[in-house]
C-alpha cells in the first residue's frame, strides 16, 4: 500500500545520484566527502524504511556521454573546477564521472527497492542537475510520474546537497510539489556552498528535516 500523506495522497522519494562516482565507498572521480561505507549503508538503511513504510521510491541518475559539456577533459587545454562561458551560460569542469554503462555510472544501493530510476544528462549537452529538468528545460520523465500517481509531496535525498539535491528540490517546489529534503541523508562538496544550498531551498519553501522522521513527514 502506498503511504498516504494526511489529505491521503501518496508520497514519493527521490534519492538523488548514489552513484560510485560520486562516493568515497567506490572510490569515485567525483567523490563526495564523507560518502563511505557508513554513509552507504544510513541512505541504504533509511531507503529501505521508506519502502516498507509504503513510500513510492525513485532514483536519479547521471547518465553522461563520454564527451559530456561539463567534462574538462571535453575543452582542450582547461582543468577541473575551471568554471567557462558557453553560449552565455556558466559551465564549471568537472572530471569525467558517471559515463553511460561504466560501473561507477550504477546506483549501489538495492535496486530492488525502486520503483524507477531518472536518468539525466544523457545528451552531450546542456548540463542537467536537476532530476526534473535540463537547464534548457528538457522536462524528464519525473513530473509526468508523479502526477501519474497522484504525488504532491516528495521527500529528496542524496548526493550532493549544494548541486543535484538543490536543484531537483527548487525545481520540484516550481512545479508545486511539497519537498522535504533530509539533511542527514545527503552530503555536500563543501560546507560554504551546501550552508548556501540549504538556506536557498528554505527560501522557496523547502522543508528542511535534520533527520529523517516518518511521523514528521506525514504530518507536514
Amino acid at each position: 500500500m502506498k503511504q498516504m500523506t494526511s489529505t491521503g495522497e501518496p508520497i514519493a522519494v527521490i534519492v538523488v545520484d548514489l552513484q560510485g562516482d560520486f562516493t568515497e565507498f567506490r572510490k569515485g572521480s567525483l567523490a563526495v566527502p564523507a560518502t563511505g561505507k557508513d554513509y552507504i549503508g544510513d541512505v541504504e538503511a533509511a531507503t529501505r524504511l521508506l519502502k516498507e513504510a509504503g513510500f513510492l521510491i525513485y532514483g536519479s541518475q547521471d547518465w553522461h556521454p563520454a564527451n559530456h559539456v561539463s567534462f574538462y577533459t571535453t575543452h582542450p587545454g582547461r582543468k577541473p573546477g575551471e568554471v567557462i562561458q558557453i553560449d552565455g551560460r556558466t559551465q564549471v569542469l568537472w572530471p569525467p564521472h558517471c559515463v553511460q554503462g561504466t560501473d561507477n555510472a550504477e546506483v549501489i544501493i538495492d535496486n530492488g527497492l525502486f520503483a524507477g530510476f531518472i536518468k539525466k544528462a544523457q545528451d552531450p549537452e546542456p548540463d542537467s542537475y536537476s532530476a526534473f529538468a535540463d537547464e534548457e528545460g528538457a522536462e524528464t520523465e519525473l513530473n509526468s510520474l508523479l502526477k501519474r500517481n497522484n504525488v504532491r509531496k516528495v521527500v529528496i535525498f542524496g548526493l550532493a546537497t549544494d548541486y543535484c539535491v538543490k536543484y531537483t528540490a527548487v525545481d520540484g517546489r516550481r512545479r508545486g510539489y511539497g519537498i522535504i529534503v533530509v539533511e542527514s541523508l545527503c552530503r555536500g562538496i563543501t560546507p560554504e556552498t551546501t550552508g548556501l544550498a540549504l538556506a536557498e531551498m528554505e527560501r522557496v519553501g523547502v522543508v528542511i528535516l535534520k533527520t529523517l522522521d516518518l511521523a514528521e513527514i506525514k504530518a507536514l
